[in-house]
């Protein structure tokens, strides 16, 4: 991987400033993103690629989804993180030459967009991947919007064909809709958008679980005829164009990701544009700031497979890694020391969800051997986030012991505060806000285009759900297939806690998603929870004996034998209104024996709430405490009667 590469195709490109520039491209290279809506099957499809290419030795044992490393990206079956993989492509189509392909595996929920467009500012092109049942759903239209605003060309793989409710058909023409609908969308903001180039996209059909690709349509419910991926490997060498470069141009590399060696420390993963980086090599390191830095690069470390592999050098196109950089950030440049011309930094979308996380204040604090529980550390490492995670935002509050971080969606923050659990902090984390903005002396709220599939019978209960929320319907579809899909614009704060509710009511057979859809005036007063909560009223251990007494009056979030306190809620009150309990009540003893005496076949096992669920059932003034152990929901206020005393004040303001 060196300047020793092909460059053909010698072009004259013009500047901004009208100055002829010398270009050429590298025909040996091409630099793709996969993107699509969650759980279409990207992941599997990178499986696929790197299989049929011999990229792995054949003794090592390949999992499946082998780019989704994460422990929580294993756990919820999604892609958390932006990764980039290298193929080594010599099939037919390569004319006898070997092509790296770098394949960018980017997220699917849009609650991670900040590594979406991380991942499209590496790349020359997208492969856009869509369910052959499901079709184009929001996420589809989130990144596909990002692609066609970077001027970057578009292949449609139509995946899951042999799934038994496959549309193949229909499902090309809505994404055919789609494409034609965000180009009119997007005239004004990138009015030289070219419309040809959009209405002939490539498509090719595939079922990435098999290992199939062919460019003539398959039957509904069947795999392509085609036995592998070459269909879609000649498309990506055909429609994704090399990468272009100045020869004459000083070193341009742009760190898009972050990640660490226990051996060499921090390192930053770049895009080269233009020049040449050797192993070595002094560079100027144009920070975030505007401050201009001369630093070495101790080692220089290419992609082949999923293994970095020292390099001596790396030419125009290349992703790869450098270390000796140690506080080095996404967005910053690697460039010439004598002629340095940083690139400009990458924006992200702004954040629509806040919550305050701060330290753990509760009774039960400091009880987990090991567990990190100061300020500092929770700092820390809030700070250390922001340095790999642009999509976040920490600011301070009125407690010098919390944070309020803004983040694109509730998943995403949970998702950061699992991680510092899973890491040893303990931590009380708020009900999750939306971000306002004030337009014109009026406030406004973030909204969400939400799509949901359910079946014909929950259309009255998914339609009664969505109104109690604000919503308003703007589109509906019946596939004659036994479901619907309904789409809706809604408040964001509309959707905190809607997620247990909407899989109770449709019986867990339902599927929804959403994406921003900017801001509108606020909606006003949203009731997000119609059932109470039950509180302990005094320390102690959950016993039997009291919850088979109570169990009638709600369901339980406790087991026996736990550990609560004064002010902490154990279960979910059948009414509206918060009742106190004493779930730590002992039986009286006597010297009677009866044949029942110690029988508790009759209690209704509790309810274990997920982080995700926690942070939804909370209401405004409670919190969730959140340790390496357990996850507890609690009042912000413990103490009875200080929170009677500011609810009779909350009342009369």
């Amino acid at each position: 991987m060196s300047e020793t590469t092909t460059n053909t195709a010698v072009a004259t490109a013009s500047r901004s400033d009208n100055t002829a520039v010398a270009t050429a491209s590298r025909s040996d290279l091409r630099n793709v993103a996969i993107v699509a809506h969650v759980d279409h099957g990207k992941t599997t499809l990178v499986d696929a690629m790197l299989k049929q290419t011999n990229s792995f030795a054949e003794h090592n044992h390949l999992e499946d989804r082998v780019m989704d490393s994460g422990d929580l990206e294993r756990e919820k079956g999604i892609t958390i993180l932006a990764k980039n993989t290298t193929v080594a492509y010599n099939g037919p189509s390569s004319n006898g030459e070997t092509i790296t392909i770098n394949v960018i595996d980017t997220p699917g929920h849009a609650d991670f967009g900040g590594e979406v467009e991380r991942g499209l500012s590496m790349v020359d092109g997208v492969v856009l991947l869509v369910d052959a049942s499901e079709g184009p759903l929001p996420q589809t239209r989130f990144v596909l919007r990002k692609a066609l605003a970077a001027h970057l060309p578009v292949i449609l793989l139509v995946n899951k064909t042999d799934r038994p409710d496959a549309r193949i058909e229909e499902v090309v023409h809505e994404s055919m809709d789609l494409l034609l609908g965000l180009a009119s969308d997007l005239a004004d903001e990138v009015p030289d958008l070219d419309l040809d180039k959009i209405l002939n996209v490539p498509v090719v059909y595939a079922a990435a679980k098999v290992g199939r690709a062919s460019l003539e349509q398959p039957a509904d419910g069947s795999a392509p005829e085609n036995e592998d991926l070459e269909p879609l490997f000649r498309a990506i060498i055909e429609h994704i164009p090399a990468p272009t470069y100045n020869p004459n141009g000083v070193l341009q590399a742009h760190v898009t990701n972050l990640d660490a060696s226990p051996f060499l420390g921090r390192l930053a993963l770049l895009r080269i544009y233009n020049g040449t980086l050797r192993k070595g090599q002094t560079v100027a390191w144009a920070r975030a700031n505007g401050e201009l830095k001369n630093v070495k690069i101790t080692e220089l470390l290419a992609t082949k497979a999923l293994d970095r592999v020292p390099a001596e050098s790396a030419g125009p196109g290349e992703i790869v890694a450098v270390a000796g950089i140690e506080e080095i950030t996404i967005g910053e440049t690697l460039t010439d020391a004598e002629n340095p011309q940083p690139l400009p930094l990458i924006t992200v979308d702004d954040p629509a969800i806040s919550m305050t996380i701060g330290i753990n204040t509760s009774p039960l604090a400091g009880k987990v051997k090991g567990a990190k529980v100061t300020a500092r550390q929770v700092k820390d490492r809030l700070d250390k986030e922001l340095i790999g995670n642009v999509s976040i935002k920490v600011l301070p509050t009125e407690r010098p012991d919390a944070w309020e971080v803004q983040g694109r969606g509730e998943l995403a923050l949970a998702i950061l505060v699992e991680q510092m659990r899973r890491e040893g902090f303990e931590l009380t984390v708020g009900k999750p806000q939306v971000v306002t903005k004030t337009v014109d002396g009026k406030v406004h709220e973030p909204m969400e285009h939400m799509t949901i599939d359910v079946p014909e019978e929950y259309l009255g209960a998914v339609t009664q759900l969505m109104a109690a929320r604000k919503g308003r319907m703007t589109n509906m579809a019946n596939h004659g297939t036994g479901w619907c899909r309904m789409e809706f614009i809604v408040p964001a704060r509309g959707l905190i806690g809607f997620r247990t509710k909407f899989l109770t009511d449709t019986r867990g057979a339902g599927i929804a998603a959403s994406i921003s859809e900017g801001y509108e005036p606020w909606a006003g007063p949203i009731e997000y929870r119609t059932n109470g909560s039950m509180i302990a009223d005094r320390a102690g251990v959950v016993t039997p004996f009291a919850m088979i007494n109570l169990q009638e009056r709600g369901s339980f979030f406790v087991k026996p034998t736990s550990e609560v306190y004064e002010g902490m809620i154990v279960g979910e009150n059948s009414r509206a209104d918060d009742m106190d309990v004493n779930i730590t009540k002992e039986k009286k003893l006597t010297n009677m024996r009866a044949a029942s005496s110690d029988t508790f076949e009759n209690l209704t096992p509790p309810r274990d709430l997920t982080l995700e669920e926690s942070l939804e059932f909370a209401r405004e003034d409670e919190c969730v405490e959140v340790t390496p152990d357990s996850i507890r929901i609690r009042k912000v206020i413990l103490d009875t009667n200080e929170r009677a005393k500011a609810n009779r004040a909350r009342a009369k303001v």
